[in-house]
């Protein structure tokens, strides 16, 4: 399945939305328009759905409803998202799943559902709140979504949710986890643990998955040789051979790699991980612009056979240069006073009239998401 439209309103910078989606979806736009906010409302619908989570701790874990909801929200404060759930490649909508979030006014503050809705097809399976919602209103902190005893009807909504999937890989978390103390970030989305999540994948998949990223290395990095994963005291390590004048003596573990290298290899990982729904931010960072040219084109490859939809965020003029990416899977987020505005960009006629005329949809979309007067930062 994938998630094909999804409508917000008063989430964070987007006061009120509602956009298609794509099995690859590219998000662009200007420095803190929202792309990583909107990437986090998925999360936040993972965090309510999967086992440990619920309503109350995702939204605890973002600061509240205050943190949560829109600045631009003014009468209406309530905070509301739908998801449309689809096959791959399928205009038709299985699911459709829908809530509306506040704040209690007194007491406690706790947030509370102002209804949840799910739809089969066309059928509405559940429209809360309902009578007994209503005999007991403390019902209404938790989602039926993150209930066992209540979501049997809709439970392949709930698995789907909270199998999704968002690494956002810091190289240094991975090389020095030891010098990163306190208590670790839910889901673990900046890798710190990805040794330990690779260890938990049965030996036979691992060494299958290992091996595609081999011979992704050799061809993208200098003098690369092979790859191995080690066990050494109960920890885990990766371990490169390059090529060198001495005969085993260019190894290399994980705290030796390029930045590159270990995001290359988060990637490559990810994007083999599962079937599900896939987050991913900014994957050219660190990355040699020839590498990232072929980054939709392997998302592409990797995806298919899995029928996994992938959203990411970028600002790269060389990834957006894939002349095989089509202009209904770009979305281009641009800031208002009245929130982030969210388009297609096929939406847009003079976009559509530049890609007619030859260019790229990096060279007709990122001109658009550069700031007004970036010109005088020079005068700075």
């Amino acid at each position: 399945m994938i998630i094909s439209r999804i409508k917000l309103i008063n989430w964070k910078n987007f006061k009120e939305i509602d956009v298609p989606l794509k099995s690859r979806v590219f998000m662009v736009g200007p420095n803190a328009s929202g792309k990583s906010n909107f990437l986090d409302v998925f999360r936040f619908l993972r965090d309510i759905a999967k086992p440990g989570g619920g309503l109350q701790k995702a939204v605890l874990e973002r600061g509240g409803i205050s943190k949560i909801r829109c600045l631009a929200a003014r009468t209406h404060p309530d905070v509301e998202v739908e998801i449309h759930l689809s096959e791959f490649d399928s205009d038709e909508i299985l699911w459709r799943y829908a809530i509306g979030i506040k704040q209690e006014v007194r007491g406690y503050r706790m947030p509370f559902l102002t209804y949840e809705k799910i739809w089969c097809g066309e059928k509405m399976i559940l429209n809360r709140p309902d009578q007994q919602d209503k005999k007991d209103k403390e019902r209404l902190t938790q989602t039926h979504l993150e209930q066992i005893n209540a979501n049997k009807e809709f439970r392949e909504v709930a698995r789907y949710l909270e199998s999704t999937v968002y690494l956002h890989l810091l190289p240094q978390l991975l090389k020095h986890p030891h010098s990163f103390t306190g208590p670790d970030l839910p889901g673990d989305p900046f890798g710190k643990g990805f040794l330990e999540r690779i260890s938990k994948v049965n030996e036979k998949t691992r060494n299958a998955w290992l091996k595609k990223i081999e011979n992704a290395l050799k061809i993208a990095v200098p003098q690369f040789n092979k790859f191995d994963y080690k066990e050494e005291n109960g920890r885990p390590h990766l371990e490169a051979v390059y090529d060198h004048w001495r005969p085993k003596a260019g190894k290399q573990r994980e705290d030796q790699f390029s930045d590159g290298t270990l995001r290359l290899i988060g990637l490559l990982w990810s994007l083999q991980e599962g079937d599900s729904l896939l987050l991913l931010e900014e994957p050219e960072l660190s990355l040699n612009s020839g590498i990232v040219s072929r980054i939709p084109s392997l998302i592409y490859k990797l995806q298919k056979p899995k029928k996994r939809q992938v959203l990411i965020t970028t600002h790269s003029m060389d990834l957006l240069s894939d002349k095989g990416i089509s202009l209904d899977e770009i979305l281009l987020l641009s800031p208002s006073v009245e929130g982030t505005v969210v388009n297609t960009a096929s939406s847009v006629p003079e976009i559509k009239a530049m890609l007619e005329g030859g260019m790229s949809p990096a060279a007709a979309i990122l001109p658009r998401t550069k700031p007004k007067n970036i010109n005088q930062l020079t005068l700075f």
